[in-house]
């Protein structure tokens, strides 16, 4: 008997247009055979809604779709509730269509940040990735860190700015200055695709770059500069993580920010580049342990960097929901290790329902 996997898409997150990506991809590697797909498109206004066809995601047409699609918290009943219009204009009964698993295709902030995930387990219905708490810390820039610092393995210098603190700017500046030189990054701190990231030289970029970032979250992290090779690593499972090769990062801008990743064509991505040796068995191993330091299950990719001159590993940020589209570096480094895109998708939906039978 089939299984019914409901995939998650859009939301209200800076990244709505990535995870409308990354859900086509997604749906078109589910095996039919095995599974039926239900469509739920998150608007970015918050908006739940039912989406018939797949075709639908492509052209946009999902976002006026008069049908609702709430996932019911009620534990007993496991499933969603669709209420609305139907195409023709009619009015159509509430269902409650039962769900056996899902598949949240959301990135960034009420998607990846453990929000949505509590909600999965307040319905106890079986879910792709990463819980609660893995969630939570690895969408948060800092509280990774911290937990990364416990493991000693290198990262950039940081140091912590509150949106509130800006209302201060000498003392922010006088801070910042105090830890760091020029140049330095700017990332909110909960914030993904790099949304709101800048690059600073100066007191006045930085100034410039502190209220960037604080457009997008109330807790700013100021980095220091590491001139160096943008690595990630790709990992799977569970207690006993697998980790895939490494890939490399050429972007095409003076950093990997959103617009370099996704409408920059210059951008390239390489997959097992040439690294000095040792290197990539290193950057492997740090993967897996970050991964497990922050309770990580089912997917993550983490990225690091090769300092040049010293070719030091260094830590950037893990993403406990990479992307999943065409040009995404996460299903590409599994191709690579020989897992296509439908291999994929189903060993994490198996994960999904071991890990939700366990419990």
């Amino acid at each position: 008997m089939k299984k019914t996997v409901a995939v998650l898409f859009g939301g209200r997150s800076s990244e709505h247009e990535v995870s409308c990506m990354s859900a086509q991809t997604i749906v078109g590697a589910i095996d039919r055979e095995k599974y039926d797909v239900v469509l739920i498109g998150i608007t970015k206004e918050g908006r739940w809604l039912y989406v018939d066809q797949v075709g639908h995601i492509a052209d946009g047409s999902w976002r006026k779709s008069k049908r609702t699609a709430v996932l019911s918290p009620d534990a007993g009943q496991k499933g969603v509730l669709v209420c609305g219009k139907a195409e023709q204009g009619e009015e159509v009964a509430a269902t409650l269509i039962g769900i056996d698993v899902i598949f949240p295709a959301l990135h960034g902030l009420y998607g990846e940040d453990g929000t949505v995930q509590g909600l999965f387990e307040l319905a106890q219905i079986p879910y792709v990735g990463c819980g609660v708490l893995a969630s939570a810390v690895a969408m948060d820039k800092v509280y990774t860190k911290q937990i990364v610092s416990q493991l000693g393995i290198r990262q950039a210098e940081f140091v912590q700015v509150r949106r509130h603190e800006l209302e201060d700017s000498t003392c922010v500046v006088k801070k910042v200055e105090a830890k760091l030189a020029y140049p330095v990054f700017i990332k909110p701190s909960n914030a993904g695709s790099s949304c709101g990231v800048s690059k600073a030289h100066n007191r006045e970029e930085l100034l410039a770059g502190l209220k960037l970032a604080a457009e997008h979250d109330r807790k700013i992290l100021v980095e220091e500069c590491i001139f160096g090779r943008e690595l990630e690593c790709a990992v799977l499972g569970g207690a006993c993580p697998e980790t895939t090769g490494v890939g490399e990062i050429l972007a095409a801008a003076e950093f990997y920010d959103y617009d370099a990743k996704y409408n920059n064509a210059e951008s390239k991505t390489v997959i097992s580049p040439v690294l000095p040796e040792g290197k990539r068995e290193e950057i492997r191993a740090a993967a897996a342990r970050i991964f497990t330091a922050v309770d990580g299950f089912g997917l993550s990719r983490v990225d690091f960097f090769m300092e040049d001159g010293t070719n030091d590993i260094i830590f950037n940020e893990i993403n406990t929901l990479p992307g999943f589209t065409a040009i995404s570096m996460y299903p590409m480094l599994w191709e690579e290790q020989g897992v296509s895109k439908k291999e994929l998708v189903e060993r994490l939906i198996e994960l999904a329902m071991e890990r939700g039978t366990q419990k």
